[in-house]
């Protein structure tokens, strides 16, 4: 199992590749530029970085012009964070 560091890095690498997909709306590629620089603001909590970016994406995965290819992105980076913010929520020695 990744350590949380690098699932946040792993994520970001995801998000960065959504927002470079040219096949995806301007707005889809955008948010997820958001959420990235959501996730890379280090001086807020990280359980804070991680909802932001969650809610980020759950607008984008309901926007009716993505993309099949680009709405499964979204779906799998919202699993991803949501299990990794659910990790850090049950884990004690996880810092926040």
């Amino acid at each position: 199992m990744m350590d949380v560091d690098s699932r946040v890095k792993s994520l970001i690498e995801a998000l960065d590749q959504l927002a470079e997909d040219t096949s995806v709306p301007r707005n889809i590629r955008r948010g997820a530029n958001d959420a990235k620089d959501r996730l890379t603001r280090m001086k807020d909590a990280l359980d804070i970085r991680l909802a932001s970016a969650i809610f980020i994406l759950e607008e984008l995965a309901n926007d009716p012009n993505i993309p099949m290819h680009g709405r499964t992105s979204v779906l799998q980076l919202l699993a991803g964070l949501e299990n990794t913010r659910r990790d850090i929520e049950t884990s004690p020695q996880v810092k926040k």
